[in-house]
This record gives structure tokens, C-alpha cells and sequence, in this order.
């Protein structure tokens, strides 16, 4: 039960983080240091891509949750953050490396940094959904 509570709760969760950070907060940021050229409008966006996606990075957090035995906050946001920096340094490099994507390695540092961030607070919102054990 666990689990099913981790990926919903934290799949909904990654959805607002989400657009609260990359698509306000951030969004003229990445404007001015993206290569936009492949990026859907508004009215294009896949909403079933974009809901699997969530719900899939939710699960993969919940696992590495579960199976690192997180039990508090601190471990939500510890195993949380360092799973942002993997992921979103992968990600990142990735991307710097093989194509355009990136306008400047200020941006590939401060999506890595807000990765981290994302993924932090993701954990802590995953452990709090599992209640306490009885």
C-alpha cells in the first residue's frame, strides 16, 4: 500500500512541483537559456505523456525510498535530493553533451540545482504519504 500511496500522492505532487517551477518560477529563465525549437505549445501538450511521467518518476523515487528504508523527513529529502542530483545530472550531461538543448552551461547547473530541489521535496512528500507504521 505503501507504494500505490507514494506514486499517486507523489505523482500529483511532482505534477505541481512541476509547473510551479519550471513553468512559472522558472519559465522566462529557460525561455532566454533553452534552445525552444522542439518544445510544444500549451495547446500541443500530451497530457497522458505528461501524467505517465509523473506518475513513473513518482514510483521510481517511491522504490529507491522504500528500498533505502526511509522512514522520516530527513530521509525523504536526503534520498530524495541525491536522486535529483543522479537523475538530473544524467539528464543533464546527457543533453549538454549530444545536443543543442542547453544555450548555456549556467542553465544545464541551474536545472541540475533544481532538479536537486524538486527531488527533495518530492521525497519528503512521498515518505509523509506512508504514515506511521504500526
Amino acid at each position: 500500500m505503501k507504494i500505490i500511496r507514494g506514486t499517486v500522492f507523489g505523482g500529483i505532487a511532482y505534477f505541481l512541483l512541476g509547473w510551479l517551477v519550471w513553468g512559472i518560477l522558472l519559465m522566462d529563465f529557460y525561455s532566454a537559456n533553452m534552445n525552444q525549437c522542439a518544445n510544444r505549445t500549451d495547446g500541443q501538450m500530451v497530457w497522458w505523456a505528461i501524467i505517465l511521467t509523473n506518475l513513473v518518476m513518482a514510483l521510481l523515487l517511491t522504490l529507491i525510498l522504500h528500498w533505502a528504508k526511509a522512514k522520516t523527513i530527513l530521509d525523504g529529502l536526503k534520498f530524495g535530493a541525491l536522486f535529483g542530483l543522479l537523475y538530473g545530472s544524467a539528464l543533464a550531461f546527457s543533453f549538454w553533451s549530444m545536443s543543442t538543448m542547453y544555450l548555456t552551461a549556467g542553465a544545464m547547473v541551474t536545472d541540475i540545482v533544481v532538479t536537486v530541489a524538486v527531488m527533495a521535496v518530492l521525497g519528503l512528500v512521498i515518505v509523509l504519504t506512508w504514515g506511521k507504521d504500526r
